[in-house]
């Protein structure tokens, strides 16, 4: 857990807004001794958040970590089982009684996720933790495909707290189910890396991406920054991060 923590705040210091708030501070502090260099770091704070709040920019960051194209059908009849992994937690939703329920990126996921059920009649393995405390992600995935979707779940996995552990926690439970092909739904900017994570567990994956960062209808509006183009060029940059750490880690561990 505590590798866990440190991991999230590390991300959180390089990622946008934080990062350009603590170059700008950075810059404060120089402005007496170095005020070139400061004048610099802070132009550089200010554009990137600009650059960073362009629709199109985000757009361009989020489809350069895409899939390629959606599940086909012959694709889907390849597989096994359908694993749909947890993209975070709705809490203390007041409209559900105070209580947790899934994320808008998950709920994205679970959609889907239950599209393909009825399309192959496939079973489905819920995964997701809780790293912060309160029910497993999974639980909350399960809840959800068959209250809401009518959709029956086959496994929750519970104890995940990142992808790496959703990859191994669920390989282990497909295996023992005889399954080893495998469509896999997540947000198409996450796919590749989860893909590749459930793919070293020796399971043969069918990328099923959703939420596609499709491109609206131009406007004069969409030239116009938005904290909505920042969270998204924040994802994207985000996911990247996590691509590089995962290669990293590749690297670096035992052989």
């Amino acid at each position: 857990m505590l590798g866990l923590i440190i991991k999230k705040g590390v991300s959180a210091m390089l990622m946008p807004p934080l990062s350009l708030l603590l170059l700008a501070l950075l810059a404060w502090g120089l402005w007496r001794r170095r005020p070139r260099l400061a004048r610099s770091l802070l132009a550089l704070a200010w554009l990137s958040l600009l650059v960073l709040s362009f629709q199109p920019v985000a757009d361009a960051l989020q489809q350069s970590l895409e899939q390629d194209h959606a599940l086909s059908a012959v694709e889907l009849q390849q597989a096994q089982a359908i694993v749909v992994l947890g993209g975070g937690r709705y809490a203390a939703a007041p409209e559900y009684g105070g209580e947790d329920t899934v994320s808008r990126f998950t709920l994205e996921r679970l959609r889907y996720a239950a599209l393909l059920q009825r399309q192959s009649g496939l079973p489905i393995l819920v995964t997701g933790g809780s790293p912060e405390g309160g029910r497993p992600e999974a639980a909350l995935m399960q809840e959800a495909l068959e209250r809401d979707f009518h959709v029956p779940v086959r496994w929750v996995e519970g104890a995940s707290l990142d992808t790496a552990d959703n990859a191994r926690l669920s390989a282990a439970m497909l295996k023992a189910a005889g399954v080893d092909r495998v469509a896999l739904v997540s947000q198409a900017w996450h796919l590749p890396r989860a893909q590749h994570q459930f793919e070293l567990q020796g399971l043969t994956v069918m990328p099923a991406p959703t939420g596609f960062r499709t491109r609206p209808r131009v406007s004069a509006w969409y030239w116009w920054p938005s904290a909505e183009a920042l969270y998204a060029s924040q994802i994207a940059l985000r996911e990247w991060l996590g691509r590089l750490a995962a290669t990293v880690g590749q690297k670096t561990g035992p052989s």
